[in-house]
């Protein structure tokens, strides 16, 4: 039986936890939290299984080495010492990301191309030709991480990033990360146990996830390539009885997922994304202004969208349209659980409802707020003068 090693995942701010039990979930040993990452162990086919399965990880790093450094040659001595041609062969292709937090190194792209220069350098003393540089599709894509004078070097077993699912080939002016939106419907606990609807749905980022996690569909199921496929080890079979199992475990799903926007061309956007992920059966789409728009059925729902921040989206009076959703939550969602992420906290004081929760999350450099809010049947007899 194959040993375990130790891999790290990385993360959203916010998301750790949710990425951690995610882990443990899927079979993962010895997690632990860190920021912005969980490190963990398993063996090659729970690699697979960790690119292919996790809803919030960015990506699963496979570290190979670690030592100290101090100086630039220091980085590009051991680095050079490294036996790379286990990894790749020199007619292959690499790229190098780098990742540093250190007083000694501050250019992260000059400690990549003192790595990549290492790696080549090695090749072409031991085989007289060198790997060449691709940075879109690599043979192998090599993470280096220094902490301070700690130096971490790591394959990447996910190649692009896993956020990048597959299906996401129309995309609207700010259209919100799919591991944001997997980790936002996790964060709020819904899983399947009721209808789910995005009001403000754009290209349909949040339905899409929504409808794989209610039927527990792997989030990386259309992904074009992970970057362990290219690596000298890769064990066809065991990706395929990984892949086979996960699929075994789909499950139906027997509420409603409903999907609208006012704009007519992000719609159309949303529903060839959600076409491309074969998840149309799923997710109901109207064209409709939320503003206009009360709650059709009687039964219990969870709402969540990611509404317009006044930043690359504009609008003219941002606090008005915030009062609107709150309005608009108040008299027509009675037995609603409503979810939003937005950057602009002063126009969320304009809501006018108090939310039950708050969680801190970034919206790619913006620093935001993930809200609840809950919608009791009562909340309809507040009076007219909540709403002038």
């Amino acid at each position: 039986m194959e040993q375990n090693f130790k891999m790290v995942a990385k993360t959203l701010y916010g998301l750790e936890e949710v990425l951690a039990q995610e882990l443990r979930k899927l079979g993962a040993s010895n997690v632990e939290i860190g920021v912005r990452m969980v490190s963990f162990e398993g063996d090659t086919g729970f690699m697979y299984k960790a690119n292919l399965c996790c809803r919030t990880a960015i990506k699963i790093l496979k570290p190979i080495t670690g030592f100290n450094v101090f100086t630039e040659d220091d980085i590009y001595n051991k680095v050079k010492a490294i036996p790379w041609e286990k990894y790749m062969e020199s007619k292959g292709s690499l790229a190098v990301d780098a990742t540093v937090h250190s007083k000694e190194f501050t250019h992260s792209q000059y400690i990549a191309l003192k790595t990549k220069d290492a790696i080549v350098d090695r090749f072409r003393e031991k085989e007289g030709v060198r790997p060449d540089v691709d940075l879109d599709h690599p043979t192998l894509r090599i993470n280096i991480h220094i902490d301070r004078n700690i130096c971490t070097i790591s394959l990447d077993s996910s190649g692009s990033s896993l956020h990048k699912r597959g299906y996401k080939t129309e995309a609207t002016l700010a259209p919100i990360n799919e591991v944001l939106a997997a980790g936002m419907i996790m964060l709020s606990g819904w899983s399947g146990q009721c209808d789910f609807m995005d009001p403000m749905c754009g290209s349909g980022t949040i339905v899409a996830e929504a409808a794989m996690i209610a039927c527990n569909i792997p989030p990386n199921l259309n992904k074009d390539e992970f970057g362990f496929e290219t690596w000298l080890d890769f064990d066809v079979e065991l990706y395929e009885l990984i892949e086979n199992a996960a699929l075994k475990k789909i499950k139906d799903y027997h509420f409603k997922i409903y999907a609208s926007d006012k704009d007519g061309v992000a719609l159309s956007k949303a529903k060839q994304n959600v076409k491309n992920a074969n998840l149309d059966e799923f997710i109901t789409f109207e064209q409709a202004d939320f503003f206009e728009t009360k709650k059709e059925s009687e039964r219990s729902l969870y709402m969540m969208f990611n509404p317009p921040y006044d930043e690359r989206l504009s609008i003219d009076n941002i606090e008005h349209f915030y009062s609107q959703i709150g309005n608009t939550l108040k008299r027509g969602y009675p037995d609603t659980q409503a979810w939003m992420i937005t950057s602009n906290l002063e126009a969320l004081k304009s809501v006018g409802l108090r939310p039950s929760r708050k969680v801190k999350l970034f919206n790619a450099q913006l620093e935001s707020k993930f809200v609840r809010y809950d919608i009791y049947e009562g909340s309809k007899k507040a009076s007219k003068n909540d709403y002038d």
